[in-house]
């Protein structure tokens, strides 16, 4: 497992939508980057700035944020705290 360091969060983005509320299936290429997901790791913080997210939270992040990394098999996203606008 990632072990993220000072103010970092691992993301686990929420799939994007396959259909519209209309029924329409949405294409691979149309689809939307997620901006949603579920914190799966964090970091200890830092001095000045104690952590506000922890595991299991449900969060909104930007729709261009962090880095995208793969690991074993699962697609993570590694984000700064600053990086999170909402807590779901």
């Amino acid at each position: 497992m990632i072990r993220p360091l000072a103010d970092r969060v691992v993301i686990e983005p929420k799939e994007a939508e396959t259909k519209t509320a209309g029924g329409l299936y949405i294409p691979d290429t149309a689809k939307e980057k997620p901006q949603q997901g579920k914190v799966v790791a964090a970091g200890p913080g830092k001095k000045d700035e104690p952590m506000e997210v922890k595991v299991g939270d449900t969060v909104l992040y930007g729709k261009y944020a962090g880095t995208e990394v793969e690991v074993a098999g699962s697609k993570y996203l590694i984000v700064r705290q600053s990086d999170i606008m909402a807590i779901i």
